[in-house]
C-alpha cells in the first residue's frame, strides 16, 4: 500500500491513525492470506477487499481478540 495513502486513513470511529499489520500479527489471528489494517491502539482491525482496497467504514472493522 502506498505510504501516502496509509496516512491518509484514519479508523472511521475513533478517528486513530490505522498501520498494516505485521505478519506475525496477522498469522496470531489466522489473517496471513491477506494484508490487515490495524487500528493505533491494536483493538481493532479492518481488512481489505477481494477488489484490493480496505474496507474502512463505520460498522466494518472487526475487534483483535484479547484486547
Amino acid at each position: 500500500m502506498d505510504p501516502a495513502l496509509l496516512n491518509l486513513l484514519r479508523c472511521p470511529v475513533t478517528q486513530q491513525s490505522l498501520r498494516l499489520m505485521t505478519a506475525a500479527e496477522a498469522v496470531d489471528l489466522g489473517l496471513e492470506a491477506q494484508p490487515v489494517l490495524l487500528r493505533e491502539d491494536a483493538s481493532m482491525y479492518y481488512i481489505f477487499e477481494d477488489h484490493g482496497f480496505p474496507l474502512v467504514l463505520p460498522g466494518t472493522g472487526k475487534p483483535v481478540p484479547g484486547r
